[in-house]
């Protein structure tokens, strides 16, 4: 049984723009199997240097980042594994004795993925966007060997810049594109303002083979929806989101879970009981 908070209770957590529940269910609820004195909550902030040092000073042992912090946030850290140093991009903390080292699990999820999927590193994509999670899916794909790419960013200093960083063609918008593998990794079919919105138009969509959402929430974007629909293969948020809070998982408490265990807290941080 997990033990009652107490003040030898370990804390983690997490900072978004917009935070979310499914870290924190399907952290806690790992910590509920594993009979693990933790406890996880999800916060915002205005000011992103004070919640550092607070992670810092009170001793949170470990802080998942989401946007707008993925970069932002590496100034005010000790260190970076090399998965984030080569993307400029943080997605998780893990608090030592006081000295923060970012990581980033993205990455790894991302790469994992698309290695399970089967794709060959000769296949053309189209990734949509250049905000850290593009950062991340682009960096996985230059890992894995994927040599003919376009980057699709209408910002035109962080569009230019990751496509140069990793060897692929920039372009603002999607206009005479197509590929066989399409990549969103923007908010474009994110539940709130633009859940309604398509990452892709139908044409390129029936075109491809392969589409990957990094969008979590739902767990089927208009995107996926429409690739479903055409018979594609699919790369979704729901398994990325998954993945890499497994890792953070592992990071904060040393522990891996068993594969039937993950698969419970998954299912329950999706659901709404």
């Amino acid at each position: 049984m997990k033990p009652p908070i107490g003040r030898d209770t370990v804390l983690c957590m997490s900072l978004a723009g917009r935070p979310g529940n499914f870290g924190t269910r399907f952290h806690n609820r790992l910590y509920e199997l594993l009979d693990l004195d933790y406890v996880y909550k999800a916060f915002t902030t205005t000011d992103l240097p004070a919640a550092i040092g607070g992670v810092r000073a009170l001793g949170v042992r470990g802080c998942a980042v989401s946007m707008p912090f993925k970069e932002a946030v590496i100034p005010l850290l000790d260190d970076i594994e090399p998965s984030a140093a080569a993307i400029d991009a943080v997605n998780t903390i893990v608090n030592d004795g006081g000295r923060l080292t970012g990581a980033n699990t993205d990455y790894l999820a991302v790469r994992r993925l698309v290695e399970q999927a089967g794709i060959a590193p000769q296949t053309p994509f189209v990734l949509r966007g250049s905000g850290g999670m593009a950062k991340a899916v682009a960096a996985a794909l230059r890992g894995l060997g994927f040599a003919h790419g376009h980057i699709v960013a209408r910002n035109a200093v962080t569009g230019p810049a990751l496509a140069a960083a990793c060897g692929y063609a920039w372009q603002s918008e999607l206009a005479g594109l197509a590929a066989p593998f399409l990549l969103n990794a923007t908010p474009l079919g994110m539940t709130g303002p633009e859940a309604r919105a398509l990452a892709f138009p139908e044409a390129m969509i029936a075109a491809c083979d392969v589409a990957c959402d990094v969008v979590a929430m739902p767990p089927e974007t208009p995107f996926l929806a429409r690739a479903r629909a055409r018979g594609k293969k699919l790369i979704s948020g729901s398994e990325i989101i998954v993945l890499q809070a497994l890792e953070q998982f592992v990071r904060y408490t040393g522990v891996r879970p068993s594969a039937a265990q993950v698969q419970e807290a998954a299912a329950f941080a999706r659901s709404t009981g």
